[in-house]
Order: structure tokens, then sequence, then C-alpha cells
């Protein structure tokens, strides 16, 4: 078992966030796990990208091939695009709705869509304004992961316990909303037909 996926979006989006759950559930599963990441620009709204691969067997690098990725999960739909090259034949694509706007020619919104809607396995979700409903927009990465959950060769109680882990120094309240999040994107994914564009 081999999963290859690049985790993209902008300066806090909670990228690193979701690479931190996806970590620990995998380690808590006895899998082995390697990451990358670049944000070097992050807090001023520039990209951060990461690669995470998750493996039953030993791993080697941290770096994704091109044409390999098995799923490109991003916050941010232009950030999802810059990856397409990573991307298997057969792999997926899951991003927000939502644009951070952050340049002066950011593309039309449908036209980022478009492109996306190119490739047959493409989920495009509310994310962010699920989150805002939830009581906090910052909680879309954790929609975001919840709705992957199905593409990934973790299970869904690790990735809630890895949640529960990591958010405990923050509290219950913090903990609590993160796993309703997830829960909320687990039931996105399953009727996720009705969110693409």
């Amino acid at each position: 078992m081999n999963a290859n996926i690049i985790l993209s979006g902008v300066g806090g989006q909670g990228i690193l966030t979701i690479a931190a759950v996806l970590d620990t559930a995998a380690l808590n599963e006895g899998l082995y796990v390697k990451q990358s990441e670049v944000h070097g620009m992050s807090q001023r709204g520039g990209a951060v990208e990461s690669h995470v691969r998750i493996s039953d067997k030993e791993i080697y690098s941290d770096l994704i091939p091109q044409g390999k990725a098995d799923l490109i999960l991003s916050v941010e739909p232009m950030e999802l695009l810059r990856y397409i090259p990573f991307l298997k034949n057969d792999g997926w694509l899951l991003t927000d709705s939502h644009t951070f706007v952050n340049i002066i020619d950011y593309p039309e919104r449908h036209e980022l869509y478009k492109q996306i809607k190119l490739f047959p396995n493409h989920i495009i979700i509310k994310a962010t304004n699920v989150a805002k409903d939830l009581g906090n927009s910052k909680a879309a990465n954790m929609v975001l992961l919840g709705a992957s959950s199905t593409l990934l060769p973790i299970s869904e109680e690790s990735i809630r316990n890895a949640i529960r882990q990591l958010f405990e120094p923050k509290g219950e309240k913090v903990v609590n909303l993160n796993l309703v999040a997830f829960e909320s994107g687990i039931n996105l994914a399953k009727k996720y037909s009705e969110f693409v564009f």
C-alpha cells in the first residue's frame, strides 16, 4: 500500500495542520510516513505546499515524483492547479470552492473550476462556508480532510484520534470544533455530487 498526497494552499489556511494529522494518524496505525513542506512566504499570503507519503513499506524519499500523486488536496482552487503535473492519471483532486484572492490578476473563479473539471476525479466543496456555519472559517482544512477520508489509506477513527491528540493542548472546545468539521467533510463527500460546480 502506498499513498502519495500533495497538500496545497495559502499561508494560514492550515495545510501543515492537515499534514500533521495525517502523519500522526498513519504513525498510530504503524505505517511509514515521509513528509516535506515549503512555506517560505506563508505569513504574507504566499503558497504553502506539503508532500505526504504513507506506505506499509519503508519510504526512501519525501518528495512525490511528477505523475505519482494519488490525491491533491487544496484549501484554495488556484493553488490546486499549480500541482496538476504531479497527479496520477487516475488520481483525485479535492479543493475548497472559496478563493483567496491575493494577487491583482487572480483568475476568474469559474475559469478555475472549469480547469479542475477537466479531470474526471474531482471534488469541489464549500468547505469554508461549512466551517463558517460551525463558527470558525479556519476549520475549513478539517472539513476538507473529512471529505478526503474515503480516499485515504487511514481509518477515520485514527484520523479522529490524531485530531484529538494534536488539538488537545488548545482545549476541548477547539478539539470538538475540529472533530465536527471533520465529520461535516465526511458527510459532504458522501453526497459530493451536489457540491461540484
